[in-house]
């Protein structure tokens, strides 16, 4: 039988057929054997060929041919990735400018990640109910700076419905992955666009500002206006995984584009003479937080951190 994984607990599978039906699944013994270089050979999204027992329960067999996935880094130092959804239309991250913050180079290395793995990305700025006048303004500052690299971004308040009108009419009919930092409120969004998920809330620790974790497994709810949205534990940080360091400045859009006018090919924007990317950063063509997060994930591939 073929089927959807929509939960992943990490060690059972709940996979949904054609008709709806639900079945628990275990991963078969060989398929665990291969050479996955991730921590979790299957992952929300991915169709699956499985086979029922007697007692109800399934073994998975085969994993279909992935359109596309996501990850990020392994907290299993052994592993070098770790797949967060396979098969999507779009990958949403949830941040905030405050209660907590989400700083700049988290989202940088979230769109570089979605870059890499040719996934449409796009940003949810939540709680603007809770931002002072000069939060507010850099906010704008911040939505204008990724607009300008083709990013669609939303402002979003739970205590405002109209303020999802737009976002629901964005999600509509497509596969979403949401992610973010623990706190950003990603299960309170869940529970507004999606009733019937019932996605556990928590509240923020007063311990720097951080929220608590509340998911601890992958779980994908349909919405009741069309598509499908996968919500996954709070994501602490996204690493150079599979890249090589030359291939870094390629997953930022605006280096990306600049870097076509450097003297030399394999330039990595550095200290090379000639460089395109280090005179549209002086010349503020690139925004310098931009170029900063890709220095900080140039560090990681070069001093092998995810490898």
């Amino acid at each position: 039988m073929k089927g959807l994984v929509v939960k992943n607990t990490g060690s059972w599978y709940q996979v949904i057929a054609d008709d709806n039906s639900l079945t628990e699944c275990k991963i078969k013994g060989q398929l665990r054997l291969q050479d996955i270089r991730s921590t979790n050979p299957i992952a929300v999204g991915d169709f699956v060929i499985y086979e029922k027992n007697a007692d109800g329960t399934g073994v998975i067999s085969e994993i279909c041919d992935r359109r596309n996935y996501i990850v990020r880094k392994s907290s299993n130092l052994s592993k070098q990735s770790h797949i967060l959804a396979a098969n999507l239309d779009l990958v949403l991250l949830v941040a905030t400018i405050n209660y907590p913050v989400t700083s700049l180079v988290f989202i940088d290395r979230f769109l570089a990640s979605a870059e890499a793995y040719n996934v449409p990305a796009a940003l949810v700025f939540n709680k603007t109910d809770l931002y002072s006048t000069e939060e507010i303004n850099y906010l704008l500052a911040v939505q204008s700076l990724y607009e300008s690299l083709g990013y669609k971004t939303f402002q979003l308040s739970a205590l405002n419905e109209d303020s999802f009108s737009g976002l629901n009419d964005f999600l509509k009919d497509k596969t979403t992955l949401i992610s973010g930092n623990s706190g950003v409120g990603k299960s309170t969004l869940i529970n507004a666009i999606a009733p019937d998920s019932l996605a556990k809330t928590g509240k923020i620790s007063d311990y720097h500002n951080k929220g608590m974790h509340t998911t601890t497994f992958s779980e994908m709810f349909h919405l009741p206006f069309g598509g499908r949205i996968i919500d996954t534990p709070g994501i602490k940080g996204f690493g150079a995984v599979d890249m090589e360091a030359t291939e870094i400045g390629h997953y930022f859009v605006d280096i990306f584009t600049k870097s076509k006018d450097c003297r030399f090919s394999n330039c990595k924007h550095i200290n090379e003479p000639g460089c395109a990317v280090l005179s549209a950063v002086d010349n503020q063509l690139i925004s310098l937080s931009r170029y900063q997060s890709y220095v900080s994930m140039l560090s990681d591939c070069d001093s092998g951190k995810y490898r």
